[in-house]
């Protein structure tokens, strides 16, 4: 892990309280860690969202554009493979 440089921004004050809250439970060593984590899963999503999007512009470069009517026949057949594991 990198060092530590301190960081001073504005954040709802529901946020506050949530990361307070979580502090307080003991699943957080301190509200920093707690917003270092959520900074880190966000930097981590937006890789995966950008490595998705590159791997689309790959797909559809070489084998023409994803179509509506594909997308939900995908859907469609996700659907009826998916277990159920509760009512609807």
């Amino acid at each position: 892990m990198s060092p530590k440089q301190r960081l001073s921004a504005s954040v709802d004050a529901e946020l506050v309280a949530a990361g307070q809250a979580v502090v307080s439970a003991g699943h957080a060593e301190s509200v920093s860690a707690w917003v270092n984590g959520a900074l880190q899963a966000q930097v981590a999503r937006d890789r995966k969202l950008a490595a998705m999007d590159a791997f689309l512009r790959d797909f559809e470069a070489e084998h023409g554009e994803i179509t509506d009517a594909e997308i939900a026949a995908a859907t469609r057949d996700a659907r009826t493979r998916a277990a159920v594991v509760r009512g609807r």
